[in-house]
């Protein structure tokens, strides 16, 4: 059986931005080499169509970008979406209730799933789907945003911590 993990880079201030910090040369390293461990990946509609930038080579990627872009294109992927009517390569549409489709899913693969995104989390959450949460805590504050939870979170326990790097830390943590 698969686990759901949800993980995504965090703000001191509990904030997710892709656009207002990223990830270092070694933080990415790792993502690219998590990209090639896991069995998938679930995603929301909306940030399926962020990560669909890795599609298509873009002029001016260096050989990181293009590495992940590899990874990423030959994982398979999950769209959990009522607007979408069709998905890309390597991508299958989950049709009908949600926590039926994604608990058959964790039942038919094993491994890792990553779960993207903060909306599909805050959905996810509250049907116990999600088995471990990995927050990669930066050292900056936004001041505002998105957050990590988006709802009030669930009752967590720490089961581990990993540097990245010279500023990041990787906190593992599972329902309690």
């Amino acid at each position: 059986m698969a686990k759901l993990i949800y993980g995504l880079n965090q703000s001191l201030d509990g904030y997710v931005d892709h656009d207002r910090f990223g990830p270092d040369a070694v933080l990415f390293r790792h993502f690219i080499e998590q990209m090639t461990r896991v069995t998938g990946s679930l995603y929301g509609g909306r940030m399926y169509e962020i990560m669909r930038y890795w599609d298509e080579d873009q002029p001016g990627w260096d050989d990181a970008e293009r590495d992940y872009a590899g990874a990423w294109r030959d994982s398979p992927k999950w769209v959990a979406s009522r607007s979408h009517t069709s998905v890309g390569p390597n991508a299958t549409l989950l049709k009908g209730d949600l926590e039926t489709a994604i608990r058959t899913l964790k039942a038919e693969q094993d491994g890792e799933i990553e779960v993207a995104g903060p909306a599909l989390a805050a959905i996810l959450m509250p049907m116990g789907l999600i088995d471990a949460y990995q927050i990669y805590l930066h050292p900056v504050g936004l001041g505002d945003g998105t957050p990590f939870f988006k709802d009030a979170r669930p009752p967590l326990r720490l089961v581990g911590n990993q540097p990245i790097g010279a500023s990041v830390v990787r906190l593992t943590y599972v329902p309690a």
